[in-house]
């Protein structure tokens, strides 16, 4: 008898618990891991979303810096959580891009796209390649002219190892033929910086970071990475125009552990759907000149894995990196 009760007990449990979560989540506050320090397209997505989900949840919501690893530690730390949909990750395509670095260098990956369920695409914007107003080049095909006379002697800037200035990059010497030498630095304020010292040559950085140099007169955007060019930049082409297959983005999206249970996941994906169209969220958006482009779960997830497959085959065409710890 105590042992039927036992098993009844074991079967029933775990269904209670999600009828439970489904009808009281949340009870406390949310919390929005970003992976990054303060001031990146992470945290700056994060700060203005938090106030419209807590709308939208009737709850409050906080958001925590994590940094550390290209994004690893804080990444990590959302995987081994406990799966109660308390604590949510908000970050970059760096959730792709780790793992595969990881292996690469011959290192266990400390997360994987496995652990982690997607909930919603925030915003996804391309990367511009410029390059320093004393610079020659007026074109992507005078560049490409050059670089292909001069392998590894142009200079390329990005935020750090396997961040989107450096995966755009790639991409973009891999399909045109051209190698360029790579100088990582910490962060886009780093990498702009170089560009505009005269350091290095080029970078292939936001819409938000760009704009007000190109204004000041002291870069020129040579082509986006979207698929269509930028409202803001109509007289620089894409990539593709020009005859490139490059598309590479910079996006933000919202991850939960693969454990939570669905009711949780439910919920949140509605608030999410509010709170993206939420008045002050919007103009944050806009203010960062990085709108909201929201994808659903099921459609982010299609469109993440074709992301992904595309970053990754381009992290394999790369020569083997050092067997170091990542950098940002």
């Amino acid at each position: 008898m105590v042992r039927s009760l036992c098993v009844a007990l074991a079967v029933l449990l775990p269904v209670a618990a999600q009828v439970m979560a489904q009808e009281t989540y949340p009870s406390r506050t949310v919390t929005i891991v970003s992976p990054y320090p303060p001031g990146g397209a992470a945290d700056l997505t994060a700060r203005p979303l938090a106030p419209a989900l807590e709308r939208a949840l009737m709850q409050s919501v906080v958001v925590v810096n994590k940094p550390g690893a290209g994004g690893a530690v804080g990444t990590q730390s959302v995987a081994i959580a406990p799966p109660d949909g308390y604590t949510v990750l908000l970050t970059v395509f760096s959730i792709s891009t780790i793992p595969e670095a990881d292996r690469q260098a011959g290192r266990t990956p400390t997360f994987t796209r496995e652990q982690f369920v997607p909930v919603a695409r925030l915003n996804a914007d391309p990367t511009l390649i410029m390059v320093g107003a004393s610079t020659p080049w007026k074109s992507i095909k005078e560049l490409v002219d050059d670089a292909k006379k001069r392998p590894n002697e142009i200079l390329f800037v990005s935020a750090g190892h396997y961040t989107v200035s450096h995966m755009a990059t790639e991409v973009f010497m891999q399909v045109a033929g051209v190698k360029l030498r790579h100088l990582p630095t910490t962060g886009g304020g780093p990498a702009m910086a170089a560009v505009l010292g005269g350091h290095a040559s080029l970078s292939a950085l936001s819409t938000g970071a760009v704009t007000p140099q190109v204004k000041a007169g002291k870069i020129r955007v040579l082509a986006s990475t979207g698929v269509k060019r930028l409202a803001s930049f109509p007289d620089t082409p894409t990539l593709k125009e020009l005859g490139y297959d490059a598309e590479v983005y910079l996006w933000t999206g919202i991850f939960m552990h693969k454990d939570v249970p669905a009711p949780i996941i439910k919920t949140l994906r509605g608030a999410i759907r509010q709170a993206v169209q939420d008045d002050d969220f919007v103009k944050a958006s806009a203010k960062m000149q990085m709108p909201p482009a929201y994808q659903d779960a099921d459609e982010f997830k299609a469109w993440w894995d074709k992301d992904t497959e595309m970053l990754v085959a381009a992290i394999r065409r790369m020569p083997k990196p050092d067997p170091k710890p990542g950098a940002k």
